[in-house]
């Protein structure tokens, strides 16, 4: 996932926190394997695997909801978080 307008909002230290806490969430609601994670700057990559692959979707879902309404009240700001829909591949 990148930032809205590949801006570098995630340098602070607090946001990584609120990324890693809301992992651990989506992992205790949604049950899955994750194998790796790559926070950068401006974007993140996952290497997960969902136990019914049908709930990739709903666990992307809710992570991007879920960190988008932290991070823009962390950061005094309103609109998208994101840029664009998370990409997957098998």
């Amino acid at each position: 996932m990148r930032c809205n307008n590949r801006e570098f909002r995630l340098t602070k230290l607090e946001c990584r926190q609120v990324l890693i806490y809301a992992i651990k969430k989506a992992i205790d609601k949604y049950n899955f394997r994750m194998y790796g994670l790559c926070l950068m700057s401006n974007h993140i990559h996952y290497l997960i695997e969902p136990l019914q692959p049908s709930d990739l979707p709903k666990i992307m879902h809710w992570l991007n909801w879920y960190t988008a309404l932290c991070f823009n009240q962390m950061l005094n700001r309103t609109g998208h978080f994101w840029e664009k829909r998370y990409h997957s591949t098998g």
